[in-house]
């Protein structure tokens, strides 16, 4: 959680700006020290304890307890006086929604992936003894509640299983293989009980069909990943190689390609994750989402904790985990 954190404190300033530019400002590493006391993060990391801390109240999640508390967090967030961050117009549209008291799934923006959907999900990944079901519903249902998009599903899972097993001793190096069978295994596996009908989309034939047009995007963004990581080259912009993250298959492409290029220098994967063109701090964000999950609270600076914004909320998640 605090790696999360410190990736999207690193990459709110670089948001919105050229690579050209965040080189001139920080050289070819990126930033690599945070700023201001706190240091202030995004919507991110915001929604991100939205979610974790859903999950930290429902204890064992299930559909018909962990949505009505889901809508509850987004919903304070979208009130609160500290949601001044440029946040996502689909989370803004949906959560107004839910605040309005519609179903979720009339709320939600059934045509966005964007990366809010997965941006948050990291909380789902860390939760120690959820069955698979759970774990995989949840990570979907937390980004259906504003994302109605398949490919925003399978982002969210995905991300949510790479947080978990890295957390679990995975090595680096087998991760993308890990992900691609699980993209390969869940391709037509629609989870109505957590999802009920989100499937019923203009132009949809089928749930398999639904589910499968969201796997077959993030199957491709991940074969992007493999083919850069191959080619063993990783100077430039990273958004050049695996997509600017604005959409969440991208997000989770672009995060996973940063991290893997250093995955033993977390500050290094950091910067070069903030260093990018496209959507730097959730890009970066989730970049230190696996950096911490791999490496643990001790990889970071030690003066960092006390620095970040919403440390003791933070806290409160991780030592509940851990």
């Amino acid at each position: 959680m605090f790696g999360l954190a410190y990736g999207d404190a690193l990459g709110r300033p670089t948001e919105f700006q050229d690579y050209g530019s965040i080189v001139d400002a920080y050289g070819l590493g990126g930033p690599r020290e945070l700023t201001g006391d706190p240091a202030r993060v995004t919507d991110d990391t915001q929604m991100a304890l939205a979610v974790g801390e859903a999950l930290l109240e429902v204890g064992d999640p299930a559909p018909e307890s962990f949505e009505p508390l889901l809508r509850r967090r987004f919903v304070e967030w979208l009130k609160s006086p500290d949601n001044t961050r440029s946040p996502g117009m689909t989370c803004l549209h949906a959560c107004v929604g839910l605040a309005e008291g519609l179903p979720w799934a009339r709320a939600t923006q059934i045509r966005s992936k964007g990366c809010g959907a997965n941006m948050r999900v990291t909380p789902v990944g860390l939760v120690p003894g959820l069955s698979d079901d759970q774990r995989a519903g949840a990570a979907q249902l937390q980004a259906a509640l504003t994302h109605g998009h398949p490919t925003a599903l399978a982002a969210s899972e995905l991300t949510a299983y790479a947080a978990r097993w890295l957390r679990d001793g995975l090595a680096p190096a087998d991760l993308l293989d890990a992900l691609l069978r699980r993209c390969a295994e869940q391709r037509v596996n629609y989870r109505g009980e957590w999802l009920g009908e989100l499937w019923r989309q203009p132009g949809v034939s089928s749930p398999r069909t639904f589910m499968a047009h969201g796997w077959d995007e993030c199957a491709d963004a991940l074969h992007r990943v493999q083919a850069t990581m191959s080619a063993g080259r990783h100077e430039g912009d990273p958004c050049r190689a695996t997509g600017a993250g604005w959409v969440a298959e991208e997000a989770l492409a672009t995060a996973l390609y940063c991290y893997l290029i250093s995955p033993e220098e977390p500050v290094a994967v950091l910067g070069r994750a903030a260093a990018t063109s496209g959507d730097s701090d959730s890009i970066a964000c989730l970049a230190g989402s696996f950096a911490g999950a791999a490496l643990g609270q001790a990889a970071w600076p030690a003066e960092w904790r006390s620095r970040i914004e919403y440390a003791d909320r933070l806290a409160r998640l991780g030592e509940a985990w851990d």
